[in-house]
């Protein structure tokens, strides 16, 4: 016969303190990378480069190994589905950074109602941004420029880019820390 000692209270992390501890860090990050996307117009590396590994850790801690491999997808999608415009240079590395960060703390599924609720913020960011400076016109023919050189399979000119010191610019962090606020303000804290 098999003895399987009982484990003491003291030996284990209970799972609800660790899911809240995914939560409230899943919401720190957000927080702080909007912080420091409105004040240096970047999100650091300091703050991006820890976020999936110890994502994946708290998971592992919270469910075990599931739920380690569904952070990790997590990770995996939002860092997929916005390499495309960091290549474009829409993008910035920092953005899709914290992308994959959120991914590792929130999954698949939750990564992308966060994505979703962050490009309507964005969108009316830019809308509002657009209009203040009135630039309606120029933004309307520099999105019929995109279309057209994404229906001809060429890259956009590099006027179009982030990289242009003339164009108005919105922090994406800005727009994810709002949305993963709410998302996190309407959501039960249980383990994912």
């Amino acid at each position: 016969m098999l003895f399987i000692p009982k484990a003491r209270i003291d030996d284990t992390i209970p799972t609800t303190a660790v899911a809240k501890t995914i939560w409230i860090l899943a919401s720190a990050f957000a927080l702080t990378a909007g912080l420091a996307d409105l004040r240096w117009k970047k999100i650091p590396n300091w703050l991006t480069y820890p976020a999936i590994p110890a994502a994946i850790i708290l998971h592992w801690m919270s469910a075990g190994r599931h739920a380690a491999l569904l952070s990790l997808g997590g990770a995996a999608l939002g860092l997929g589905l916005l390499l495309p415009f960091v290549l474009l240079r829409s993008l910035g590395g920092g953005d899709w950074k914290l992308v994959g960060g959120l991914g590792a703390f929130f999954g698949p599924a939750k990564l992308f109602q966060v994505l979703v609720y962050t490009l309507l913020i964005n969108g009316v960011m830019a809308l509002c941004l657009v209009i203040w400076k009135r630039r309606l016109g120029q933004t309307l023919r520099n999105l019929g420029r995109m279309l057209a050189a994404f229906f001809r399979l060429h890259l956009p000119g590099s006027d179009l880019t982030i990289d242009n010191p003339e164009a108005a610019k919105i922090p994406f962090g800005i727009a994810a820390a709002i949305a993963v606020l709410l998302y996190v303000a309407s959501q039960p804290w249980r383990a994912f």
